[in-house]
Parts: C-alpha cells; sequence; structure tokens
C-alpha cells in the first residue's frame, strides 16, 4: 500500500446507512492501495478539526455522511496551503451536493467504487461573514431551516418528502423581510421571502436548477432573491414555478456574482448547509474561487 486515506465518518448521519457495505468498501480501498485510517465524529465540528490538524499528511481524505458532514470537512481543508482532494460518500437525507455531482447515495460500497473512478475537479466554496465557510449554500427565509427543523421521526419514516411535507406546511406563514441587497452588477431594495447564495444545482432536495444554470468551479455563485408576492395564490404559483425548474417568475431575481451583501432592518436567522448559521442584521457573502479539489 502506497497511498494514504483519511476516511471521517460520522456513525449517525442517514441512519447509520453506511454500515452494510462498510466491510466491503474499505477492502476495496484497501485493494486499491490505500491504507485507509478512520476518524469517527462525536460532535459537530469534529469533521472540521480533524481535516484541519491531520489531512495534510494524507494522499486524499474522504468524509461518509451527509451535507453537513461535507461542509464541515471542507472548512477544515481550506485552512490548508495545499489540501488533498477530497471523495464523498452521501449518507443524509436530502444529499444536494451528491445530487449536484451525481454521485451514489447511501451506499458505502458504491460511493468506495465511484471515487476510485473518478477525478479530482475544482470546487468552489463560500465565504459567510467574513471567517465561515458554506459547501453550497447560506440562506435565509421561507423553507431555509426545513432541514433542521423538520422532527427526526419524519425525517427516518418518509426521508426527502418529509422535507417537500414540512415545506408546504409553511405557505400560510411566510415571512418577508425588508432588506438592501448589492451583488457584483446589481442591487436590490425592498421586501423578500426568500435569499441566498449558492454553488449547487440541488437546494434542500427540493429545488432543483438546471445543470446549465450552474457551473461549481467558475468562481461565482448562484444568487437568488424572491420579492414579497403580493398574495398568497402568487406564492403558491412561485412555489410551483421553482418545483418545475421555470425561474420566470416577476417575483424572482436569480444573479451570478462573486459576492453579495445583505443588510436587513433587524437580524434575520440564517442557514448554512442546512444547518443554523445564526442571527444577522448585515453580512457579506463571497466565492472562494476553487480552493478544493471534489473527487467524482
Amino acid at each position: 500500500m502506497d497511498k494514504k486515506l483519511m476516511l471521517i465518518v460520522n456513525p449517525v448521519a442517514g441512519r447509520s446507512a453506511y454500515k452494510p457495505s462498510f466491510a466491503e468498501a474499505t477492502l476495496l480501498l484497501a485493494q486499491a492501495g490505500y491504507r485507509v485510517d478512520l476518524y469517527y465524529t462525536a460532535a459537530r465540528g469534529d469533521a472540521t478539526l480533524f481535516a484541519r490538524d491531520h489531512a495534510a499528511g494524507y494522499d486524499a481524505v474522504a468524509c461518509i455522511g451527509g451535507d453537513g458532514t461535507l461542509s464541515e470537512v471542507i472548512s477544515g481543508l481550506i485552512q490548508l496551503d495545499n489540501p488533498p482532494p477530497l471523495g464523498y460518500f452521501p449518507m443524509g437525507t436530502a444529499n444536494d451536493v451528491a445530487t449536484t455531482l451525481g454521485l451514489p447515495k447511501n451506499n458505502t460500497l458504491e460511493a468506495a467504487a465511484r471515487m476510485l473512478t473518478g477525478t479530482p475537479h475544482p470546487y468552489d466554496v463560500g465565504l459567510f461573514g467574513g471567517h465561515e465557510h458554506f459547501a453550497y449554500i447560506a440562506g435565509f427565509g421561507a423553507f431555509t431551516d426545513v432541514s433542521y427543523t423538520t422532527p427526526q421521526d419524519q425525517k427516518n419514516a418518509l426521508g426527502h418528502l418529509a422535507y417537500v411535507l414540512q415545506g408546504m406546511a409553511r405557505l400560510p406563514s411566510i415571512e418577508s423581510y425588508q432588506v438592501r441587497v448589492v451583488w457584483d452588477d446589481g442591487e436590490y431594495e425592498g421586501k423578500l421571502v426568500y435569499g441566498s447564495m449558492s454553488n449547487s444545482t440541488s437546494v434542500a432536495g427540493i429545488v432543483h436548477f438546471k445543470e446549465q444554470m450552474v457551473s461549481l468551479s467558475d468562481g461565482l455563485s448562484e444568487l437568488v432573491l424572491v420579492k414579497d408576492p403580493s398574495a398568497l395564490a402568487d406564492l403558491a404559483n412561485l412555489a410551483g414555478s421553482v418545483l418545475t425548474q421555470r425561474f420566470d417568475s416577476d417575483t424572482m431575481i436569480i444573479a451570478h456574482t462573486k459576492s453579495a451583501s445583505f443588510q436587513f432592518e433587524r437580524p434575520v436567522a440564517w442557514t448554512r448547509d442546512g444547518e443554523p448559521g445564526g442571527l444577522w442584521q448585515a453580512v457579506e457573502l463571497k466565492n472562494l474561487h476553487a480552493p478544493v479539489q471534489l473527487i467524482f
């Protein structure tokens, strides 16, 4: 064995779906010439610390978990001068990044095989508030907290459908936010029900952008702003447009940008990669051009 692989495992992600084929997957990696060292997370932030403190000594890194685990690993890797390439074994519920990359989901053996046949690709990462990072999306407003407010028993029983049902239940109580947004070549001031900056074709397992709308390594992120509809019917029509990939609504702004700043009248809750991102009254988001490489 002449290659070293750091394998970071979130043992509770995806109802521990990694276990049935885990032994076969590690054997496959070993047969391909990797010495596999296992790092198991026990708390939020562990994956970031593991990657930051140990990844430099490996030829490659892989992580088993959901998008949150991937986000943590990337947050650790970008602190290194020359991070090793990263493989992803998706075991979450939404698996937005896996959908974007076309990776097999909730199957450790298939994910390991894909890593061995894949190649490293440059991947843009987001900078949030000057010191936090996001792997694929930061957002506020309608539905952005669905992934972590949906009860775990519903996730376990219904999977992706749980997110959709939770989101539909929110329609009658959508809140709007007075905000000024400035990006590379535009600005908007008024009320929004949703705003995000992303680098993904899939968001929360619900919204799917067409592939030609998104490049993962062009140094640009996709800014999405949804204005406050005048009536609930308009909001329902907007939701239908998003779900069917018809992004031609008068209430929606989509732009490709390197950065975007948000100024609110009061602190607003944000999410980063499906996890709570804190309350912010003013925040700037930036695209960091290809600081890591993902294997797919």
